[in-house]
């Protein structure tokens, strides 16, 4: 089927989702009495306060939380629910910082370091690219590499592949080509953009608390930073989708006035198009004090984070970091994309992912519709959608033995 291409700023929305969210909500059978006022703002649209998320946090019906986002998402998208053609290209693991969470970086000098040179990203980039529509790169912060580096790499990836949606580089990375450079993060910015940059993918957020910042990924960007490179990136342009790694040191509070931070700058640039929760996994990293997410704390994040989130439009369920079931719940809690086929990925499985690297959109579509969803194909800025149907798997015909 043809794809579709829809105003931008609905981003896949229904124009009319909040009426159609108001009659969900009224329809629904009597919603307990801690949540009554959590309705009334959601009816109304009415950003969610710092007490209201702690009110979910603590809800002791999970399904309820998960029902009210649900019923969001719902209100917002239908059943449909996201995915694209990816591969993620990690183009160095050498990085001058050493974040105790991160089990992906090297130092120049271990034995398993590497960095790709320009011809060799844009060579792996071709090994995949007859079945992407989209290239996800970030990496370390190599000590040499600087803006004309990037800009290179961009402009012979685009050139070879101009299908091919780059999404690339964190804020920190966007830091360090800026004073490896010389020239300010907005001025890197532009010039990547026209490189062929298409948007940015959000990581390296974390918790933006400066106290937890300095004992999990001390010497990053700070929280101001993050927010005000993001903010560049609207304003040059370039929409970029933002994260939330939680389950390490930091409290409930911490996490929802990250999830505030966003939506305030949100409501500024209406640049981030998805917000990515996603838990920390402990395996071969630094950090015997995480206190790690459970599955339902999972599921409870991404539910509260729809309804925290009023105008983001898409809560991603990363199945790279969570695993395909959990992924495939979440769609019931308030998530409505799972990223994409991937084909390539580092970081999440140096640090303990066990996801499947070999999903094709067969495979993904069938996750969703298990999930009680329709599967649509989206590009990289979600402006383009396209429904896709899963063919039926082949069933083999078992001879009886004689």
């Amino acid at each position: 089927m043809e794809a579709v291409a829809l105003p931008k700023p609905l981003a896949g929305e229904a124009s009319d989702w909040l009426p159609q969210l108001k009659a969900v909500l009224e329809t629904k059978e009597q919603w307990s009495e801690p949540l009554h006022n959590i309705v009334l703002k959601l009816k109304a649209n009415t950003p969610l306060s710092l007490e209201d998320g702690l009110v979910l946090y603590h809800h002791p019906n999970l399904s309820e939380v998960g029902s009210l986002a649900d019923a969001v998402r719902t209100a917002r998208f239908g059943r449909q629910a996201f995915f694209n053609s990816n591969v993620h290209i990690n183009q160095t693991n050498i990085c001058v910082l050493a974040c105790r969470f991160c089990a992906f970086r090297r130092g120049p000098k271990a034995a398993d370091a590497y960095a790709m040179g320009v011809e060799e990203y844009v060579e792996d980039l071709g090994k995949y690219a007859h079945a992407v529509d989209e290239v996800h790169s970030v990496g370390g912060l190599h000590p040499d590499w600087d803006v004309v580096h990037y800009e290179t790499m961009f402009k012979q990836a685009k050139e070879a592949y101009p299908y091919v949606s780059i999404k690339a580089l964190t804020a920190v990375e966007i830091k360090h080509l800026a004073q490896r450079s010389n020239i300010t993060t907005k001025s890197v910015l532009a010039r990547l953009r026209d490189a062929g940059l298409t948007s940015l993918p959000g990581g390296g957020a974390e918790i933006l608390d400066d106290d937890i910042r300095a004992i999990i990924c001390n010497g990053k960007e700070s929280s101001e930073e993050y927010l005000r490179i993001h903010r560049e990136a609207h304003e040059v342009g370039l929409p970029s989708n933002c994260t939330m790694l939680f389950g390490t040191v930091e409290n409930l509070e911490q996490r929802l006035q990250h999830m505030i931070s966003l939506r305030e700058l949100q409501a500024s640039t209406s640049g981030f198009q998805c917000f990515v929760p996603y838990p920390f996994l402990p395996d071969h990293t630094r950090l015997p004090e995480a206190q790690l997410a459970t599955g339902t704390e999972i599921l409870r994040t991404i539910a509260v984070a729809r309804l925290m989130l009023n105008n983001i439009p898409h809560i991603k369920a990363y199945r790279m970091n969570i695993g395909d079931h959990v992924a495939e719940l979440a769609l019931q809690f308030g998530a409505d994309d799972i990223d994409g086929t991937v084909q390539k990925e580092s970081i999440m499985h140096l640090a303990g992912s066990t996801a499947p690297l070999d999903h094709d959109r067969s495979r993904l579509a069938r996750l969703i519709q298990d999930a009680g969803c329709q599967p649509v194909q989206r590009d990289t800025v979600y402006s383009t959608f396209t429904p896709y149907s899963a063919p039926e798997p082949s069933h083999r015909r078992l001879r009886m033995a004689q």
